[in-house]
C-alpha cells in the first residue's frame, strides 16, 4: 500500500464519521512568536481547543506538513525524520477517548490490515495532582479483546520514560504500558493551558533489543524495535492557580506519522525504504556510485535534509537560507547535505538540484505549491550551494590545522564567520576526529560579536526610529502602509525584517525571493500613496500581545514585546504591533517615493523611501 493510498484510507475513514477535511496549514506559523516551524497538526488548531467555534465543526480530519528542529541530530536511526506529514482528526468537545481509540485500531487492523499482535499502546501513570488514566486502560483493553487479544497491564515506569521499568516485560501478553512523564500533554505552564493524558501507539518491527540501551527493552526503549504510530491526545484539564481542573467540553487530539505507517505497513526496516523516499535514495544511488545500504547515515541526512529544504522554501510563506530565524535551519541543512555529498563522492554541480526535483515530483500533486515555486527551489538551493562551495575546501583545511583535542571558542567562532560552518556542524566535524569544541567559548565569541554590532549602531530604538521629530512620524506610519502594499502586491509571505528611520528617510528590510519590477515597484507606492490621500484614521489600542495575535495584528518576528502592547490599526489596510510614535490619520504623511529598492541578504529585500 503506497502512502498516497494511506493518506485517502485515513481521509476517508474520518469523512465517514462526520469529520470535515482541512488543508494542511503553512509550516511557517502565522504571528507566532514562540514557533519557528509548525511541528504538529494541532498547532494550527489552538484557537479552537480553547473554545473559539471552527467554521467547518466539532470533528476536523487533515493531513498536515510538519517539520521538528530537535529531530536533526537524529537522522540515521532508522525512523526519525525532520519533515514529515502527520495524519490527524479532532474533536472539539464533541466524541472522546472511547470512540477515539476504537476508530483508531478499527483503522488500523481493518483498513491498514496491521497485525494486532504486534501492537502495543501507552497511557499516563498519574502524578500527585493527576490520577492514572484508568478509563484509558479500561477501554484498549477491551479493544483489544474485540481482536481476540486478552491484553494485560504490564509494569509501570514512574521515573524516566526513556529507561522503562526496569524489569523484563512478557509483550506475549502484556500490552499497555503506563508512563508517567511520555504520556502527559500540555501546551505550556502558564494559568488557563490546556493539558491531559495522551495513549501512545506502538508497532513491534521484530528488531532484536540492544543491551546499550538498557538491559531490559519497552515499548519507549531507544533500541528501535518498538517504533511509535500514532498518539491521541485527551485535553480534559486546564490549569489554574490551585492546579489541573477537568473541563466539561473535552478534546481528543490524534496524530500518526504518515512515513512511519507506510513503513509498518508495507514491513520495511527504515522510513527511507518507503515511496515517500526511494526515489530521493535511488537517486543518490545513482550520482554518487554507491550503495545505500553501505552508506546509511549520509544517504538518510542527504535525503531527509533536501526534502525538508524543498517543503520550508516551498511553502507558501517560504523561507530561505540565513543566519537568522527558520532561514538558518534552511542554511544549516543545505550545508550539511552538501558536505556528507562530498563525503561521499558526489561532485556533479547540479546535484542538489536533480535531488530537490525528485522531491517535487514526489508530493506536487499532493501539495501543488512546491510546483508552483519551484524555479525559486531551484534558485535558492544553487545560489547557498555556491555561496558554501567557495569557502567549504577552504574550511576543511584550516580546520585540519587544527591538531589539538580542544577546539578554542576563538577557533570555532572563525569557522563560523570567516567558513560559514554552522556550530552544530563544527562539533560534528570536531567529533569525527575524537576533537571536542568549547562551545561556551564560542557563545563567548558570538555575544562579544554582537554587543559589537550593537554597539555600531547604537541610537536606533526599538521600531527603527532614531529620533521622534514630526517627519519621522510621518515616515514611520509610511512603514505601516509600505508593509500592507508589499504584502498586498507580492503576498502574505512578506514579512518584516528590519526597519531604520531617520528623519531624512525610511529604509524597510523584508522578506522576498526576488527584485521588484518596475511594475511592482510602482503598484506598492501608488497603493500607499492612495491610502495616504483616503485621509485614514489611525486607531491605538492597548492589549495584552497575545490577544493582540490571536485577533490578527502583525508583530515583528523575533522581536522581544512586553505583556501589554500598542497595536495600531489604519482602515482594513494595516494591523499592526508597535511601539514608536505615529501621526493620527493618514493625509499628514504627505507625498509617499520609493527610491530605492535593493538586495539586504538572502531572501531579504530592501527599500529606501522618502515623504515630500
Amino acid at each position: 500500500m503506497n502512502s498516497q493510498e494511506i493518506r485517502e484510507k485515513f481521509i476517508n475513514y474520518y469523512k465517514e464519521r462526520s469529520h470535515a477535511v482541512i488543508p494542511s496549514a503553512s509550516l511557517i506559523p502565522e504571528d507566532d512568536p514562540t514557533l519557528l516551524f509548525v511541528n504538529s497538526g494541532m498547532f494550527p488548531l489552538v484557537p479552537y481547543f480553547l473554545g473559539e467555534d471552527h467554521p467547518k465543526g466539532k470533528r476536523l480530519v487533515n493531513c498536515q506538513k510538519s517539520f521538528r528542529t530537535d529531530d536533526i541530530e537524529e537522522i540515521g536511526d532508522n525512523r526519525h525524520t525532520t519533515f514529515f506529514e502527520m495524519l490527524g482528526n479532532w474533536s472539539f468537545g464533541d466524541y472522546f477517548k472511547e470512540e477515539q481509540l476504537s476508530w483508531w485500531f478499527d483503522f488500523m487492523i481493518n483498513e491498514l490490515k496491521l497485525d494486532p499482535e504486534r501492537i502495543y499502546q501507552t497511557v499516563y501513570a498519574g502524578d500527585e495532582s493527576v490520577e492514572k488514566d484508568i478509563e484509558s486502560v479500561e477501554i484498549i483493553k477491551k479493544v483489544f479483546n474485540q481482536y481476540g487479544i486478552a491484553a494485560q497491564e504490564g509494569a509501570e515506569t514512574k521515573g524516566d520514560g526513556d529507561l522503562g521499568p526496569g524489569v523484563e516485560l512478557d509483550f506475549t501478553k502484556e500490552r499497555i504500558f503506563a508512563y508517567k512523564d511520555k504520556n502527559w500533554w500540555q501546551r505550556g505552564d502558564a494559568v488557563g493551558e490546556l493539558g491531559g493524558p495522551d495513549s501512545e501507539t506502538f508497532y513491534d518491527t521484530g528488531k532484536e533489543h540492544d543491551p546499550k540501551f538498557g538491559r531490559f527493552c519497552h515499548p519507549n526503549c531507544d533500541c528501535g524495535r518498538f517504533l511509535e504510530i500514532g498518539n491521541s491526545v485527551f485535553m480534559q484539564y486546564r490549569k489554574t492557580e490551585n492546579g489541573w481542573i477537568e473541563l466539561k467540553n473535552k478534546n481528543v487530539d490524534f496524530g500518526g506519522g504518515l512515513e512511519r505507517l507506510a513503513m509498518v505497513k508495507n514491513g520495511y526496516s527504515t522510513v527511507f525504504e518507503t515511496d515517500l523516499f526511494r526515489p530521493i535514495v535511488s537517486t543518490i544511488e545513482e550520482i554518487s556510485g554507491l550503495k545505500y545500504q553501505d552508506n546509511i547515515k549520509a544517504f538518510e541526512i542527504i535525503a531527509d535534509h533536501i526534502k525538508a529544504t524543498v517543503f520550508i522554501i516551498g511553502d507558501e510563506r517560504g523561507v530561505v537560507p540565513s543566519n537568522k530565524q527558520q532561514g538558518y535551519f534552511v542554511r544549516r541543512m543545505i550545508r550539511r547535505a552538501i558536505r556528507y555529498g562530498k563525503g561521499i563522492g558526489i561532485s556533479s554541480d547540479d546535484w542538489m538540484n536533480r535531488l530537490a526535483q525528485e522531491v517535487i515530483s514526489i508530493y506536487g500533486g499532493i501539495y501543488p505549491e512546491l510546483n508552483k515555486n519551484s524555479e525559486n527551489i531551484f534558485k535558492e538551493i544553487e545560489k547557498e550551494e555556491q555561496r558554501f562551495d567557495k569557502t567549504l575546501n577552504k574550511g576543511l583545511q584550516e580546520f585540519k590545522k587544527i591538531k589539538k583535542e580542544m577546539i578554542s571558542g576563538k577557533e570555532a567562532f572563525n569557522l563560523y564567520q570567516t567558513y560559514g560552518f554552522p556550530i552544530e556542524m563544527i562539533k560534528e566535524i570536531a567529533e569525527e576526529s575524537s576533537q571536542i569544541v568549547d562551545e561556551k567559548g564560542f557563545n563567548e565569541e558570538l555575544n562579544n560579536h554582537k554587543k559589537l554590532s550593537q554597539t555600531a549602531s547604537a541610537g536606533v530604538f526599538k521600531g527603527g526610529l532614531a529620533d521622534s521629530s514630526e517627519k519621522t512620524k510621518r515616515l514611520h506610519t509610511a512603514t505601516h502602509l509600505l508593509l500592507a502594499a508589499l504584502r498586498k502586491t507580492l503576498g502574505d509571505h512578506v514579512v518584516q525584517r528590519g526597519s531604520n528611520i531617520t528623519s531624512e528617510r525610511l529604509r524597510f528590510d523584508f522578506s522576498h525571493p526576488n527584485k521588484l519590477t518596475e511594475d511592482e515597484i510602482n503598484r506598492v507606492e501608488e497603493m500607499v500613496n492612495s491610502i495616504i490621500k483616503d485621509d485614514i484614521e489611525i486607531n491605538k489600542k492597548e492589549m495584552n500581545l497575545d490577544k493582540a495575535i490571536s485577533s490578527g495584528a502583525l508583530a515583528t518576528f523575533g522581536e522581544k514585546y512586553p505583556d501589554r502592547v500598542n497595536v495600531y490599526q489604519i482602515g482594513s489596510y494595516s494591523n499592526e504591533v508597535c511601539h514608536g510614535p505615529h501621526v493620527s490619520r493618514t493625509s499628514e504623511i504627505g507625498g509617499f517615493k520609493i527610491i530605492k529598492e535593493e538586495s539586504s541578504g538572502a531572501g531579504i529585500r530592501r527599500i529606501k523611501a522618502i515623504i515630500q
